[in-house]
């Protein structure tokens, strides 16, 4: 009697170890099976949304003394293209921007908070630079990288623009302290880093702007003259020693005010398409992409209304565009 009450007992174990192994492997299948449709949900749901890739994106370095007398000339170039750029201002310590000193979202708090004081021609405009590439380095889609001052226009829409700098490998960097003729002459001074000697012609001389070479001089001490493209893409107009404007004479670029500022200024600076060193015998000649294009995209300097003037006037945009919705 006992020993039948013990099969009993051990048929009974046996059954119920085979009905849990029976639960596990049906909740092991269900799982599985779950799994496999919530992949396939996720597949379906995915094949229907577009891929985004993050575009490579060029940062606006901008130096200002406090606010961007041009901030909706920028405004009107950057609109609509917000995943293909970035924007860092170095301002005066303490400036804000905010909507009392921008009317653009684009420079919307975009001032650096840990500015330092500028002075014009010291080694101060170098660590303004260096705080402007340190933060824009922060952002790992920043892959071009252009120090405009706060009188810059563009002088193309963003689409020429950002295709003509990402599909160059070399940095745009001038060699030399531009002294602009109307033919785009430039003349040499030597930099830090080379054994050149001064011109002959007392004329040809320039005083020695740290900021102007800080970034040449950087390179070649990094032997990285070979990434160099050695030439500006901002246009600027030096030689006005006749103009009767003491203003318009000196050290600095020429101002473009209201009256200056005409299609006929826009179209004689998009047409110069090479550039003649005078002290070295040498022009080059601009490319993009292999062909021959414009030398500049950028220019200075234009005051507030001149450079609203030619906003109005539609004439900052590319080759055979409409530039009326700009």
């Amino acid at each position: 009697m006992k020993r039948k009450v013990t099969q009993q007992k051990s048929q009974y174990q046996w059954q119920r170890r085979i009905f849990v192994l029976f639960l596990f492997g049906f909740f092991f299948v269900s799982l599985l099976l779950m799994q496999a449709w919530y992949n396939g949900v996720v597949t379906s749901i995915s094949s229907l949304r577009p891929h985004f890739v993050q575009n490579p994106k060029i940062a606006f370095l901008f130096i200002a003394r406090n606010r961007l007398p041009l901030d909706m000339v920028w405004h009107s170039f950057f609109e609509g293209e917000e995943s293909r750029f970035s924007v860092f201002v170095h301002s005066r310590p303490g400036f804000l921007l905010n909507k009392a000193t921008t009317r653009s979202v684009y420079f919307l708090n975009r001032q650096l908070n840990d500015s330092i004081q500028v002075d014009w021609g010291e080694a101060s405009m170098i660590e303004a630079e260096r705080i402007l590439l340190r933060h824009a380095l922060k952002d790992p889609f920043n892959e071009r990288f252009i120090f405009l001052s706060d009188s810059c226009i563009p002088l193309y829409n963003f689409s020429y623009t950002y295709d003509y700098v990402i599909s160059t490998s070399t940095s745009f960097v001038d060699r030399n302290n531009p002294k602009q003729l109307s033919a785009a002459m430039r003349r040499s001074l030597p930099e830090f880093w080379r054994d050149h000697p001064l011109p002959v012609d007392a004329a040809k001389e320039h005083n020695c702007i740290p900021d102007e070479h800080y970034v040449q001089t950087l390179l070649a001490l990094k032997n990285l003259e070979g990434e160099i493209t050695r030439r500006s893409l901002t246009y600027s107009s030096w030689d006005l020693s006749a103009s009767k404007e003491p203003e318009r004479r000196g050290w600095h670029p020429v101002t473009y005010k209201f009256a200056d500022a005409t299609p006929e200024l826009i179209q004689s600076i998009k047409g110069i398409d090479n550039i003649h060193y005078e002290t070295e015998n040498r022009r080059e000649w601009c490319s993009s992409k292999g062909k021959p294009s414009p030398c500049f995209l950028f220019a200075r300097k234009f005051t507030r209304p001149a450079a609203l003037r030619l906003l109005k006037m539609s004439v900052l945009g590319a080759h055979g565009e409409d530039t009326s919705k700009l």
